[in-house]
């Protein structure tokens, strides 16, 4: 197995946790008259970790009234890349955890997009994202991307543009996100954060955006959009070390790890308070905004704000390339818009 996939996998242990005091928030479904006496059929891209454990979640005969409406109907599994792929003996189990929940696997997107209303690309690669992405905005079905969205900054903009131009509605978050008490924080109140996560390299995407995403996606839930500079500290075969420079002098940094103990967590500072984040427990509140995402149409997180997210990494990067200089957002952002035919 890959050495970045070890470090993946240990992230399986948390469809064990699925159900443990993670109850998710109340979405007020009742209130959409989209799909209203319908349920939705979803239809998932990729065999994964995160493919297995949202078919548990969402198709679970006991699941409770804030995932009512959805169900997992059909999968395809397309062609993977042999560097960073998962084992046979790995897709063979998740292939198994799907089927169990009444999941069909399907031969083609097109067969599985002429079933579903919903698409949920699951694949762990970013770069086949864009491929997947299109027959779904194309057949104008809603559309979850999941982390990371494509393998550099200027694939992420071109699929957000491509969204935004047909009109199809787009949603992609990290589950750390939906760590309880983070999404209970009020923004205004911070003055710093710092928070920490796993962060395994993959040669083929921008440093952070394999796996760091988690930390840095913590980060923006508490600092909310609008870093201006960032800085790579620090960058060791250990650990990695990056600062943001927010507007109202707000600072936030993130710490990304790659050996010794990997787990996810951060402290918030506020005017008031000195707030520790809750552990990951779960995929379920991220579920459930999928879910609340699929019935209304509007994105939890906005474009512009998902799209920040992935220029923070890229920023990360530049400067780590530079020597740890500070690097402006927005000419990251311009950069990338510039590089796009």
């Amino acid at each position: 197995m890959k050495k970045a996939l070890k470090r993946r996998i240990f992230l399986k242990s948390a469809i064990l946790g699925v159900g443990a005091g993670f109850t998710g928030i109340k979405t007020g479904f009742a209130s959409s008259d989209l799909f209203q006496n319908k349920e939705i059929r979803i239809g998932l891209v990729g065999l994964s970790v995160h493919s297995a454990a949202f078919s548990q979640i969402l198709n679970d005969p006991a699941k409770k009234e804030d995932l009512n409406g959805c169900k997992m109907v059909a999968l395809y599994h397309p062609k993977g890349n042999p560097d960073v792929d998962f084992t046979p003996e790995q897709l063979a189990g998740y292939e198994a955890d799907v089927k169990k929940m009444g999941v069909k696997m399907v031969s083609s997107m097109k067969e599985m997009l002429d079933m579903v209303d919903a698409v949920m690309i699951e694949t762990n690669d970013g770069r086949p994202h864009m491929d997947e992405v299109l027959p779904a905005i194309k057949a104008g079905k809603p559309v979850f991307v999941d982390k990371p969205v494509a393998q550099n900054l200027a694939e992420v903009i071109k699929i957000y543009d491509l969204a935004k131009k047909s009109g199809v509605p787009i949603f992609s978050s990290s589950a750390l996100r939906y760590v309880d008490n983070a999404t209970k924080i009020n923004k205004d109140d911070v003055l710093s954060a710092f928070t920490f996560s796993p962060a395994a390299l993959e040669k083929s995407h921008t440093d952070l955006f394999w796996y760091g995403i988690h930390g840095v996606e913590l980060l923006y839930t508490v600092m909310g959009s609008g870093c201006r500079e960032v800085m790579q500290v620090q960058h060791t075969d250990s650990d990695d070390l990056v600062t943001g420079f927010w507007d109202k002098n707000r600072v936030g940094t993130f710490r990304g790890i790659r050996s010794g103990k990997r787990s996810f967590g951060g402290t918030v500072f506020t005017n008031n308070d000195i707030i520790t984040l809750d552990t990951f427990t779960g995929y379920r509140s991220l579920v459930v905004n999928v879910v609340e995402f699929f019935k209304t149409k509007k994105a939890p997180v906005s474009p512009e704000e998902t799209i920040e997210i992935y220029a923070f990494m890229e920023a990360a990067q530049e400067s780590k390339n530079k020597g740890g200089v500070k690097v402006s957002i927005d000419k990251v952002l311009a950069n990338a818009r510039n590089s796009i035919k």
